[in-house]
């Protein structure tokens, strides 16, 4: 975990179109604000850059003392559409206006109409349909729990194991953490569900094997064959590189599936609503899932996720037996409906695949500078992340990665605490409204970032 420093730095004075740094950073104002939480909350909830959010528009971020950064967090991956999106502001409104801020899983014609509207976008609309919710673990939890109930129902308990991969992350809940790819992160289960293993996954970095025989010869190193598999569910691309599957691997991974009649699930809950330059990032891949796993751009704002599935594996459960008591709730409904649609009208998918034409040759040429450090980069659409490294090898450089993520800071360019195993990787997700001049501006910061901490 990221820890940053809170006493305060004199900093550069910036003031362009887009950033304004004029405090020393963190602001001595807002110390307070970090002591209280300290005293209030678990420190779980600290680890990020030292800012203080006080308002959000399109991909600009300000805090209360005047500065302003660009937004290369999204919230993590949340706003799509932009912060505070005028369509989406305004849905809110006429929704609170009309009086309707819970329903349980009593019907209000917004979930009719978001549930067609996610149904129109899925692989297969005809043969599918959506469970609305409120959290991604919750829709990955869903995406397990359907898959394994299907290949019991059908096959019986021989068919029981859930594949998933090494470095994959589905969300913090139980389920989701024993279908995740990280030790550390299910250590205090202690006895674990051996129903769910991991394989290596292909991202030709970190595992230099990008063959689908791989994923085979893990299988049969445990002793499992493809009648025994339940499901295999993966992001459709890790997020903590990003890293992306071999167009070919993804599809032989989707016949395997075929083949043994396994459930697969793609988690597109960071990936998904036009990150990557689709609508959904499997599409890079030509494959077509069983369920997807749906999220945080869903709203571009208030907390909603969806599971899209196959019609006869989402109709596993009877009527009242699979429900949350926020599904579909009115507000994160209304936001989701208005998300969707600015996506559609402003053009913003195409526009986030262009903008990944601008940034990937500039991040590969502050790479081609400091090749010793800058060991890998990967990205899609408006998705990026750069992997710091120690000279002459693949070993994380954790510390250099943070100080360029706090240079960036100190600059006017906000990022979330670096991802991946160690903390070593420089992620970048600007909301899909980011023009190109401000896209350019922010990636020269990055350089000076770079030159500062590695020239």
């Amino acid at each position: 975990m990221a820890v940053y420093s809170l006493e305060p730095v004199a900093v550069p004075k910036i003031q362009t179109k887009h950033r304004t740094i004029n405090t020393k950073i963190p602001v001595p104002e807002s110390l307070p604000i970090f002591e209280a939480l300290k005293q209030s909350e678990p420190q779980s909830m600290m680890g990020q850059p030292p800012v203080i959010w006080h308002k959000a528009d399109d991909f600009i971020v300000e805090d209360p003392w005047g500065n302003r950064w660009i937004d290369w967090s999204s919230c993590v991956l949340v706003s799509n559409v932009g912060h505070g999106c005028p369509e989406v502001k305004q849905a809110l409104r006429d929704t609170i206006e009309q009086g309707l801020l819970s329903t349980y899983v009593f019907v209000h014609e917004k979930r009719a109409r978001l549930t067609a509207m996610l149904q129109g976008i899925a692989p297969d609309p005809e043969n599918a349909t959506i469970f609305l919710l409120s959290t991604g673990s919750e829709a990955t939890e869903n995406c397990i729990k359907l898959s394994k109930t299907y290949a019991l129902e059908k096959y019986g308990p021989k068919k029981k194991y859930f594949v998933s991969f090494v470095n994959g992350f589905h969300g913090r809940t139980m389920g989701a953490q024993l279908a995740g790819g990280w030790e550390r992160q299910k250590q205090w289960m202690v006895d674990r569900d051996p129903t769910f293993f991991q394989v290596p996954f292909p991202d030709g970095f970190k595992n230099e094997d990008t063959s689908f025989d791989l994923f085979l010869k893990t299988l049969k190193e445990r002793g499992v064959t493809g009648a025994e598999v339940a499901g295999v569910m993966s992001e459709s691309y890790q997020g903590g590189g990003p890293d992306f599957f071999p167009v070919e691997y993804a599809r032989k991974l989707e016949a395997f599936c075929r083949e043994h009649d396994i459930v697969l699930t793609m988690d597109e809950v960071q990936a998904g609503f036009g990150r990557t330059g689709k609508m959904f990032c499997f599409e890079h891949y030509g494959i077509r899932p069983d369920l997807i796993a749906c999220g945080k751009g869903i709203t571009s704002s208030l907390p909603l996720s969806a599971v899209i599935g196959r019609r006869d594996v989402m109709g596993l459960y009877a009527p009242g037996s699979m429900t949350s008591t926020h599904s579909a709730s009115p507000l994160p409904v209304a936001a989701a409906i208005a998300s969707l649609s600015v996506l559609r009208s402003r053009g913003l998918v195409a526009h986030a695949a262009a903008m990944g034409e601008v940034m990937m040759p500039e991040l590969l040429r502050i790479q081609a500078k400091y090749p010793e450090a800058l060991g890998c980069v990967t990205g899609k659409g408006l998705v990026a992340g750069i992997q710091v490294v120690k000279p002459g090898g693949k070993d994380p450089d954790s510390g250099a990665a943070q100080a360029i993520n706090l240079e960036c800071l100190y600059r006017g360019v906000l990022m979330f605490a670096p991802v991946g195993g160690a903390g070593e990787c420089i992620k970048i997700a600007p909301p899909l409204t980011i023009p190109e001049d401000a896209l350019r501006e922010s990636l020269g910061v990055l350089e000076e970032a770079c030159d500062a901490v590695l020239g």
